[in-house]
């Protein structure tokens, strides 16, 4: 099993990069925060999970070893491969996932493309009790409005991570209302 790959970019590709290695090109799978941070010619180590199948040799890579770990955890729910847990984590880093399942907010995973709603509740029960209590943060359950507001968000292009981080911002003692509540979380992204 191939555990990690170091070395330079030699392109990025539209889902993956080619990393030269010892004098070989691998194609390793990345999520799009990945691959918006690194260019040709730049240096990088990557945590790698080789999937191994009849028509398939296929390598994907994360920057941390709890990436790679939620990426396999994905790969165990039903409905789930390669290129859907990829797609999950390139919508919605470790935290947000950690949120959702925690919460239990399927509709987090349904945001992503390819997740129906049969699917995200498929992953939110399978993710139940694996996932952990993280770094202390405060699980955030979306009340009507502030799902509406998720909703408003994702429709103007901002992407599932920054929507609940601009919802988070809002002021606890802001008023219910979607209207107001979605006014202070686009002000978040103002400043």
């Amino acid at each position: 099993m191939i555990a990690s790959v170091s070395g330079d970019v030699q392109a990025v590709l539209e889902d993956s990069l080619i990393v030269g290695v010892g004098g070989v090109g691998l194609r390793v799978f990345v999520t799009a925060a990945v691959r918006a941070q690194v260019h040709v010619g730049d240096g990088v180590f990557l945590f790698t999970t080789l999937i191994v199948r009849e028509d398939l040799l296929a390598l994907y890579g994360f920057e941390t070893q709890e990436e790679e770990r939620f990426f396999n955890l994905l790969l165990g729910a039903d409905g789930v491969g390669p290129k859907l847990a990829l797609a999950v984590l390139s919508t919605l880093n470790v935290e947000a996932i950690r949120r959702a399942v925690l919460a239990e907010q399927a509709d987090i995973f349904s945001r992503v493309s390819g997740v129906g709603k049969k699917t995200a509740q498929k992953i939110l029960l399978h993710l139940q009790g694996k996932v952990g209590a993280g770094s202390g943060l405060e699980v955030m359950a979306l009340g009507d409005a502030d799902g509406d507001v998720l909703d408003a968000l994702t429709a103007l292009g901002y992407s599932v991570v920054e929507a609940q981080t601009a919802i988070q911002a809002i002021p606890r003692d802001a008023p219910p209302d979607m209207e107001t509540r979605l006014r202070l979380a686009l002000q978040y992204f103002s400043r």
